[in-house]
């Protein structure tokens, strides 16, 4: 990989990590066309680890409600009154909707990294998800709040979210419809996403630079996966800040039909043999 590359992969990860349209597809389609081997480890460990840019431009944005959140969540732990608090309970809501795509990535690890990299299963999963997304767009009545937000909601959110390991879905988009489909509006689920990231990517990104630092140096090059990484960071603070302002106004309908163009794309340049799946 070269410095042109990982700038270019950097960018679309900062773009799409929390657009509704998969990142790690995106990043998987141009790797592939970049002449990488998709599902080498290194490949694999650079896609995961760069995203880690993107967790810290959302830190950054919601440092606010963090500095809100936090502090009440480990007030309610030792106080009975605290815990009655909004704050509290979404906290401990988040925490609870982060776990269950913990267990999946440690129980599916193997199959992510390998089979599920297949560029047939990125175009499906496209193609496939966005009439998730467009049920979930039709049939949201949006009468809740982020004051609403229980434990049960992100219980929910979180165990759709493990879905988003299949490369194309989107974690950001497993969310946003399973949290319309609670009823929260689009401005709450769309912040719960962001939360919802933070322990997630920054958990497998921790992970894969751990167990693959000798890979990636001999492979990709810790100077490109770092240079990707301060990319999407940049990158990403933009675009969460306009995704943000966009859905307090407009529907997912641009970004389910993008998904399903570029899915079926993907689907032509398989089938006529023009792009290998792996």
């Amino acid at each position: 990989m070269n410095i042109i590359e990982a700038v270019i992969l950097g960018a679309v990860e900062g773009i799409t990590e929390f657009l509704p349209v998969s990142s790690t597809g995106h990043l998987t389609i141009l790797e592939k066309l970049f002449g990488h081997t998709i599902d080498d480890p290194d490949i694999t460990a650079f896609t995961v680890i760069i995203q880690s840019g993107a967790v810290l431009a959302t830190i950054l944005f919601l440092r606010k409600d963090i500095a809100r959140v936090v502090p009440a969540f480990f007030r309610g732990l030792f106080n009975s009154e605290a815990r009655e608090h909004a704050d509290f309970r979404f906290g401990w809501a988040v925490l609870l909707g982060s776990l269950p795509i913990v267990f999946a990535a440690l129980l599916f690890k193997d199959a992510i990294e390998t089979t599920l990299r297949s560029l047939w299963f990125v175009a499906g999963a496209l193609i496939l998800w966005s009439g998730v997304m467009a049920f979930a767009d039709h049939a949201a009545t949006q009468v809740r709040n982020e004051k609403d937000v229980a434990w049960k909601d992100t219980l929910i959110i979180g165990i759709v979210q493990c879905m988003a390991l299949i490369p194309g879905i989107s974690r950001s988009g497993a969310t946003m419809s399973a949290g319309l489909l609670r009823d929260l509006d689009r401005v709450t689920v769309t912040k719960l996403s962001f939360f919802l990231s933070i322990p997630a990517l920054t958990g497998a990104s921790l992970l894969q630079g751990i167990d693959e630092y000798d890979r990636i140096s001999g492979g990709v090059g810790w100077t490109n996966t770092i240079v990707a990484t301060v990319v999407s960071f940049v990158v990403a603070y933009a675009s969460v800040t306009w995704l943000l302002k966009f859905v307090s106004k407009h529907s997912y309908s641009i970004f389910i039909f993008y998904r399903v163009a570029l899915g079926s794309l993907l689907l032509v340049l398989l089938m006529t043999n023009t792009i290998e799946p792996k």
